[in-house]
């Protein structure tokens, strides 16, 4: 069966393995989910959970969304987002996820909304080339020829200028690298769609589900306070040059 949870996506770093193998990591903070609906066939129609991710102030929520998440025993959230396939038994109205739902090495799907770069022209928007840039040129980044004159119209899915960016998009068979339960985060391989901080959602791979890959052992840092024997505090040295400067005193005294 299926399952999934709410993120959102920190951004990119690398692990490397006891084996020497440097891994490119996107690093997904995973706030707890909450269950805040349950649909099933006799009520909706398809069976599905839907999950409630980042809290926000009653002062920025409409009385509806306060409402629908009161039934839920829970906080209101910002974002809302249902998942189907799931076996809805195991879930109770209210119930907590958090990234022990999934394990190291599973593959999951991962959708996000693609960083917008508003109205661009062909050139990057679709990859084209350019003309000659002389002066006596007059086609530089123009989109080029629409085509035969047969049709007296442009024909659709013709590549030319317009919006581009903030599409919803899924990245599919990625890997989970390592579950980190103390920082809630789950560092999967290779990259996701969307900024930093944007909402991602983790899901059971659609075209490999419940496969779970061979993870490597991760190198891991730990720092360590060595403490040398040698080493003295102030309060001594401060005794010590009390001392020094008193014989100094009682010598010159003893000379005088």
């Amino acid at each position: 069966m299926k399952k999934g949870i709410l993120g959102r996506k920190i951004g990119m770093t690398q692990v490397f393995t006891k084996s020497g193998k440097l891994i490119p990591v996107t690093v997904v903070e995973v706030e707890p989910n909450v269950v805040t609906q349950i649909k099933t066939v006799e009520n909706d129609g398809y069976e599905a959970i839907q999950l409630g991710f980042d809290t926000k102030r009653a002062k920025l929520a409409t009385k509806a969304s306060i409402g629908h998440t009161n039934k839920a025993n829970t906080t209101p959230k910002r974002f809302f987002r249902e998942i189907r396939g799931v076996d809805v038994n195991n879930y109770t109205l209210g119930q907590e996820l958090n990234v022990s739902v999934f394990t190291e090495g599973e593959v999951v799907d991962v959708t996000g909304t693609t960083k917008g770069h508003g109205f661009q022209g062909v050139i990057k928007r679709h990859g084209q080339q350019r003309g000659p840039m002389g002066h006596g040129s007059h086609y530089h980044r123009r989109p080029g020829s629409m085509g035969t004159m047969r049709p007296m119209r442009v024909f659709k899915g013709k590549k030319l200028p317009g919006h581009m960016g903030t599409l919803n998009v899924t990245i599919q068979n990625l890997e989970i690298v390592a579950v980190d339960l103390e920082n809630n985060c789950l560092l999967i391989k290779g990259n996701v769609p969307g900024p930093k901080k944007s909402l991602v959602l983790i899901r059971t791979a659609t075209k490999n589900p419940g496969k779970v890959r061979e993870a490597e052992e991760l190198i891991t840092y730990e720092v360590e306070e060595h403490v040398e024997e040698n080493e003295t505090t102030t309060e001594e040295v401060v005794e010590t040059e009390v001392e020094n400067t008193e014989v100094q005193e009682e010598t010159t005294l003893e000379s005088k």
